[in-house]
């Protein structure tokens, strides 16, 4: 098996997204924090270790792993982000959800501080200096540089500020507050994008949940009323500058997606199954790349060991070209056995060369 390092991996994926011949189909499989304390660590180790295309460069711990845990993952610890947003979490390692939403009614709007972009990223602070620093260490020994916005960006955090049902309530009765809100959000946004694209980076991402198990929480006409014409200037910037542009939605989006790609995406990041391989075939292979979400809610927890490699090579078949259009990516959380995490990753080096 060839051996790589973190760096090849990341600039085959920039191959893979520009269709430029990728050396194999780009492979990344993460492990939320929770998985530490719900697995036994030697055996997730273990396979860390002969999975040498997945992890490349790991190096075996010596102590017993024990995650910092982001901070809307902690369960020990109420937070409240800089839009003023409170999260609240059941479990380690498990990102929470917002308990309490600073602007519940409009009222509180003329108080309510929308954060810095200097010196926050809209959950916690941030160091402009230490972040430059890193990318210009990294380009000097030829990385790829790969960064991205909050996951959530925009819907989501109208969701986190408002609230879900009283989002809707608003943008269907036209409160012009809402376009205050949102022009406030789009600002802070673009200045973040700004600032990396001053600073040079190859691949930029846009993570945002927009869909449900069956259709998106926002209709086609709202979201093209409300939504995209934040995302087609936030994106701007990454456009003009060459930069590769990469979009994110957990969820069902197929009535949003030509929506979402509008205007320059490069590669789109959605769930395979509630999406439907087939339909992702057909609307992307070999016109926009596709960075696959593999099933966490079907075969992998719940399927045999074949069912989980007859998913990827169907997949990879299908979706696949020789000359790139394809990333696939996995996120293990608990509950999934642990021969179907090995049977996975198997089949995820395995399939990685199906072009070779």
């Amino acid at each position: 098996m060839m051996k790589i390092t973190n760096d090849d991996k990341e600039r085959n994926l920039l191959k893979a997204i520009r269709f430029e011949t990728p050396d194999y189909i780009p492979m990344f499989f993460a492990i939320n924090d929770a998985c530490w304390h719900h697995y036994n660590q030697e055996e997730l180790l273990d396979l860390m270790e002969e999975h040498k295309i997945l992890f490349p460069e790991f190096v075996r711990p010596k102590e017993k792993i024990s995650p910092k845990y982001s901070v809307v993952a902690n369960k020990d610890k109420i937070y409240t982000d800089d839009f003023g947003c409170v999260w609240e979490t059941k479990d380690n390692g498990i990102t929470g959800t917002v308990v309490k939403h600073p602007l519940d009614n409009w009222d509180k709007f003329k108080s309510w501080k929308c954060p810095n972009p200097l010196h926050s990223n809209g959950l916690e602070s941030i160091d402009w200096n230490k972040i430059e620093k890193e990318i210009n260490d990294k380009k000097s020994r030829g990385g790829v540089i790969d960064c991205g916005l909050r996951h959530g960006h925009t819907f989501l955090q109208l969701c986190d500020i408002i609230g879900y049902e009283n989002l809707m309530f608003d943008m269907a009765d036209e409160e012009p507050l809402l376009d205050e809100l949102i022009s406030l959000i789009e600002n802070f946004n673009l200045e973040i994008v700004k600032k990396y694209m001053s600073i040079g980076v190859d691949i930029f991402r846009y993570p945002e949940d927009l869909g449900m198990q069956v259709g998106p929480m926002i209709s086609p006409e709202l979201f093209k009323k409300y939504i995209k014409p934040s995302y087609q200037k936030i994106i701007k910037p990454a456009r003009d500058a060459g930069v590769a542009v990469h979009m994110h939605s957990d969820g069902d989006i197929r009535t949003l997606v030509d929506d979402i790609i509008d205007g320059g995406v490069d590669c789109i990041n959605l769930q395979d199954l509630v999406n439907g391989i087939d339909w992702i075939a057909d609307h992307f292979s070999g016109k926009t790349c596709v960075d696959l979400d593999i099933d966490r809610q079907v075969i992998t927890p719940y399927g045999t060991p074949k069912q989980v490699d007859d998913l990827i090579k169907e997949e990879v078949k299908k979706i696949g070209r020789k000359n790139g259009g394809l990333s696939m990516i996995y996120g293990l959380y608990p509950g999934v056995p642990i021969e179907n995490v090995k049977a996975l990753m198997d089949a995820m080096e395995k399939y990685a060369f199906y072009y070779n």
